[in-house]
Parts: C-alpha cells; sequence; structure tokens
C-alpha cells in the first residue's frame, strides 16, 4: 500500500505540473492574440481617419467648380457606390443552380434517410388534402361548415 501512495502523490504532481504548463502556455497564446487585435484595431482606426481625410480632399476639390452642396451630394454618392461593391466583393458566389427557385440545394433529395437506416421516405401526396373527402385510413374528416363549437371535444 505505501508503493501505491507513493504513486499516487507523483501522479498529482504529474498533474499540476501539467496544469501549470497549459496555464502559462494559454497566457502566452492569449497575450499574442491581444497584441496582434491592438494593432489591427488601430491599423482600422487610422484607415477610418483615412478615407474621411480623402472624401473631405474630394469634396473640396469638387467644391472648386460646383456649389457646396452638390459637391458634398457628389462625394456622398461616390462613397456610397464604393461601400455597396466592397459589400457586394465579401459576399461570397453562389452558383445560378443553387438559386433557382424549386430546386434543393445541394442537388435532389435523397431517396433514404442518411446513414442507410430504415425505409425511404413516402411520397409526397399530388395535393393538399381537402375537407369532406375520406383520408387514407378511410375515415372522414368533418368540413368545417359540420363541426360544433359548444360539443366538448373527445381526444383519443
Amino acid at each position: 500500500m505505501d508503493r501505491l501512495d507513493h504513486l499516487e502523490h507523483l501522479d498529482k504532481q504529474l498533474v499540476d505540473e501539467l496544469a501549470q504548463v497549459a496555464r502559462e502556455t494559454v497566457r502566452d497564446e492569449l497575450r499574442r492574440q491581444r497584441r496582434r487585435a491592438v494593432l489591427y484595431a488601430g491599423s482600422g482606426a487610422l484607415a477610418l481617419y483615412a478615407g474621411a481625410a480623402l472624401a473631405l480632399a474630394l469634396g473640396l476639390g469638387l467644391a472648386v467648380g460646383l456649389p457646396d452642396w452638390a459637391a458634398a451630394l457628389i462625394t456622398a454618392v461616390i462613397l456610397g457606390a464604393v461601400a455597396y461593391l466592397l459589400r457586394g466583393a465579401a459576399r461570397p458566389t453562389t452558383d445560378a443552380a443553387e438559386t433557382t427557385p424549386g430546386r434543393t440545394l445541394g442537388g435532389t433529395a435523397p431517396s433514404a434517410p442518411p446513414g442507410g437506416l430504415g425505409l425511404p421516405y413516402p411520397p409526397m401526396p399530388p395535393g393538399p388534402p381537402e375537407a369532406g373527402a375520406p383520408d387514407t385510413a378511410g375515415t372522414w374528416t368533418p368540413h368545417p361548415d359540420d363541426i360544433d363549437p359548444e360539443q366538448p371535444h373527445h381526444r383519443a
């Protein structure tokens, strides 16, 4: 028993050492990622100021030959068009087959459930069920006008 107690102490020491190494590794990685995030945020803020200065320069250049309101309006339209083009460039492209109405994305619907277990999916009925017509079990579905709201409803 004395020998097992010694091994238990070694296991606890090993677990503590591994936890310490994991903590230090995660802490170092977070420091590196935090530094990278700060650099990205700083570059984004400076790019925003550079874009504002460029828009101001464009507006002032247009204001030389146009009224101030027209120069501001043209500058706003140009910036809006560039923003729209950048948004379109950021979106993923789609195939024409994926956007065709009535088509299943990724091809046709599978004939059996995924995994190959069970029976194939039941067939689709030709249309919606009609009130007052017999259903597949041979019972009659009541028409909405035949239902008495005062009668108690019994559930099977």
